[in-house]
């Protein structure tokens, strides 16, 4: 998952490198955040050499854990062991320091400093704010604070829904997003009756358009999961014990012990509104990481990068993209110049209720001058999306069979002219020989 950190640099071995380089201001480094991100920029900052000290500094109670598992957790299919990255063992031996349960309040970039907690502060040469995000909970929502409410974001997260579906019959979840889904799967496997909350009419709208989920939506349906649109939480209902149920905008109550509120996400950022670090639906960053003050570097969801396919800056919630710019941000601190390319649209795979599916690029294509292409049979859908002028694709989702989604990613991100071989891209015929052509 991430690059193995040279033998040189762990142990006595890095201890010795230290030693024999005393003349030389070993650099301090302090990364804010210690998941995808963070954890591949400390053991970027090994790999270019550097033996400065590094201090990650991570607000939850655990070591660094694979976060895509957390709804395995709540079903019982993965325990906390084997979602552990490695362990604190390879870190501490390359002498990378990881702070849990450490808050930051606050960045002052003029002093160079951090702050945790009330006062306590930590210098710094080169800074790393890998912070992630926190779910977004209506407004609304949290005036009616209740034991039960929760959202899905983090291992603790996942511990305590686990412990509370363990007395609870059924649950609600409101929000249609991937994570959400995953974790309602999840209680249904852990033997919950599930029902699923979607204001907008659709699940996985960040993935595709209405028409493209109807496989499955009808899956999901055939799974037990009772999916609700159109309506959203009025009021949620309480008694001695939490939520016992909530009343929808339509009038109607809806029974459950457990709500679980997956609305989406913004960038873990409130610490640094005095910090004069540009921030725009994310920390605004360069193609080297960099933010705009000196020596500060962003990473992960907290950051914006370039969409290679739009020309845009985005916000990218994917682990992958997250470990590949952390991994360039560690190499910049480290001063090795490493240029990161960005993302190339969204890319989700996984499978859910017996059904695979793919979505990546550009997905959302009606009314934008987008080429679309579709095919649909009864256990199988797919969409491809061209340029306006036909000559590149841009996007596809594969839903039922995804067998050479690959290949279709591969010309999506290497922006191929594709005219010659069109035809056999729309009829499903694209294989391996195309690209020797």
């Amino acid at each position: 998952m991430f690059h193995q950190i040279p033998e040189k640099l762990c142990r006595k071995n890095l201890q010795q490198v230290m030693e024999d380089d005393v003349t030389v201001k070993q650099t301090r480094y302090v990364i804010i955040g210690a998941s995808a991100a963070g954890m591949s920029a400390a053991t970027a900052i090994r790999e270019s050499g550097s033996c400065g000290d590094i201090t990650v500094l991570s607000m939850e109670q655990e070591m660094p854990y694979f976060r895509p598992m957390i709804p395995f957790l709540i079903s019982g299919k993965k325990s906390e062991t084997e979602m552990s990255l490695t362990g604190n063992g390879p870190f501490k031996e390359a002498k990378i320091q990881i702070r849990t349960g450490t808050r930051v309040t606050s960045v002052d970039t003029d002093n160079k400093t951090v702050t945790i907690g009330n006062s306590n502060s930590i210098p710094y040469d080169r800074l790393l704010i890998a912070s992630g995000s926190n779910p977004f909970i209506p407004a609304e929502i949290k005036k009616m604070s209740a034991e039960g409410v929760y959202s899905l974001r983090t291992l603790g997260d996942a511990k305590k829904i686990a412990v509370r579906s363990s007395k609870t019959r059924r649950a609600i979840m409101l929000g249609g997003g991937l994570l959400n889904l995953k974790a309602a799967f999840a209680l249904l496997e852990h033997g919950l009756k599930v029902s699923l909350i979607v204001y907008s009419g659709q699940v996985l709208s960040q993935l595709m358009e209405p028409d493209d989920a109807k496989l499955i939506r009808n899956a999901l349906n055939r799974a037990g999961l009772e999916i609700i649109t159109g309506c959203d939480i009025e009021n949620i209902l309480v008694d001695n014990d939490g939520v016992k149920g909530i009343l929808l905008s339509n009038g109607k109550e809806l029974e459950g012990e457990m709500l679980l509120i997956g609305k989406g996400v913004s960038p873990n950022v409130d610490f640094l509104d005095k910090s004069n670090i540009s921030i725009d639906r994310g920390i605004v960053t360069d193609e080297y990481t960099a933010a705009n003050i000196k020596d500060v570097y962003a990473a992960g969801d907290v950051a914006l990068s370039l969409d290679s396919l739009t020309g845009k800056k985005t916000v990218s919630g994917l682990w992958t993209n997250a470990v590949e710019m952390g991994r360039c941000a560690g190499f910049n601190m480290a001063g090795k110049q490493t240029r990161y390319c960005g993302v190339a649209g969204i890319l989700n795979a996984t499978r859910m209720a017996d059904v695979s599916f793919v979505s990546m690029g550009i997905v959302h294509s009606k009314g934008s001058g987008y080429e679309t292409h579709i095919t649909e049979t009864e256990k199988a859908f797919r969409k491809l999306v061209f340029s306006s002028d036909g000559k590149q694709l841009v996007g596809a989702v594969f839903i039922g069979d995804i067998e050479r989604a690959g290949l279709y990613r591969y010309l999506i991100l290497e922006k191929r002219n594709i005219e010659k071989i069109k035809k056999q891209i729309i009829n499903h015929q694209l294989h391996y020989g195309h690209f020797l052509q």
